[in-house]
């Protein structure tokens, strides 16, 4: 059993959907077990306020997290509970990743109103997403289908599809477990069919540099840290962002070893380009992932850099 934190009072930053609470209470939970006391701020980010605009079309990284950030580096919460897919690579002066806590299945969700798989659905059939990396990859596996955006907690796009919005929808399947609605899914994507987002599945806790260092090591899952900065490295090296179509998975191998499975394209699916790579040690998986970046930046189109940062190339890259 852990050893008891010391008696600390942590206030909790998280958004306000119901997704986000889930994740804070769990957390909470897990620190009050250490011996904390535990209050949650909720705070409005950016993303929450503005629910029209597609993902794609919104400038700048960390439309979910800044606001929070905001707050930790002013004092106002001790740390923030965030999806660790929506946290940028870069985080600002001051901040650290400090515990990244076992993951949820990180793979992606198929909800289908009539419960038609992605291959049975008829030309021009609509699938809805906000994701340009799950349009992308959607339309490479069916060009006939018509992409339209969404936007919304988990249970409003669920009820946009029921209202006819469109015929299918996607949602990480870690979110749909936690909130109790696995059986909405129809089915569920391996990683070779749509790569996930980095981070997917796994949550990340941020706070400022050099507090509470007793208590974040009981929050950290080894394995899970290994795969979360190891996708992170992927996605910074690649310049990836809210406008990059790409997603990339780092797993445990059976007997040992981590396997990356890494995708780039163009929004429009038409060009697209997934590779995997394999390690056999822990020590080897960073490498390997920085390694998998720079390959594949080599082989991508034209089409495909257009949709990256120029900011963030990796070392040696063309």
């Amino acid at each position: 059993m852990s050893p008891p934190a010391l008696k600390t009072h942590l206030r909790i930053g998280s958004r306000g959907s119901e997704l986000a609470r889930w994740q804070a209470d769990y957390i909470a939970e897990r620190l009050r077990a250490l011996g904390c006391t535990v209050e949650i701020i909720l705070i409005k980010t950016r993303g929450d306020l503005d629910q029209r605009t597609a993902f794609g079309g919104m400038n700048a990284k960390g439309i979910f997290t800044k606001e929070i950030e905001d707050a930790l580096l002013a004092g106002t919460i001790d740390l923030a509970v965030h999806s660790l897919k929506d946290l940028p690579t870069q985080l600002p002066p001051g901040l650290e990743l400090v515990a990244v806590p076992e993951r949820e299945s990180p793979l992606d969700g198929w909800v289908s109103r009539h419960g038609t798989a992605l291959a049975d659905l008829p030309p021009g059939a609509r699938v809805a997403t906000g994701s340009l990396r799950r349009q992308a990859q959607i339309l490479a596996l069916r060009p006939d289908l018509e992409v339209v955006p969404i936007r919304g907690n988990v249970h409003t796009r669920l009820q946009k599809i029921r209202d006819g919005l469109a015929d299918a929808t996607l949602l990480a399947q870690a979110g749909v477990h936690r909130l109790g609605l696995s059986d909405v899914l129809t089915s569920v994507f391996s990683p070779d069919q749509l790569t996930p987002a980095m981070g997917q599945g796994a949550l990340g806790i941020e706070a400022r540099a050099g507090e509470f260092t007793d208590i974040w090591p009981q929050l950290e899952h080894i394995p899970t840290r290994l795969a979360a900065e190891a996708e992170r490295a992927f996605i910074g090296a690649i310049g990836g962002g809210c406008k990059t179509p790409a997603g990339v998975l780092a797993q445990p191998r059976e007997g040992g070893g981590w396997r990356v499975t890494a995708v780039l394209a163009s929004p429009d699916g038409r060009h697209l380009l997934r590779r995997g790579a394999v390690c056999d040690h822990d020590d080897e998986l960073g490498p390997l992932a920085l390694a998998l970046a720079r390959s594949m930046l080599a082989e991508a189109s034209p089409e495909i850099r257009a949709t990256l940062s120029p900011a963030e190339p990796p070392a040696g890259a063309p």
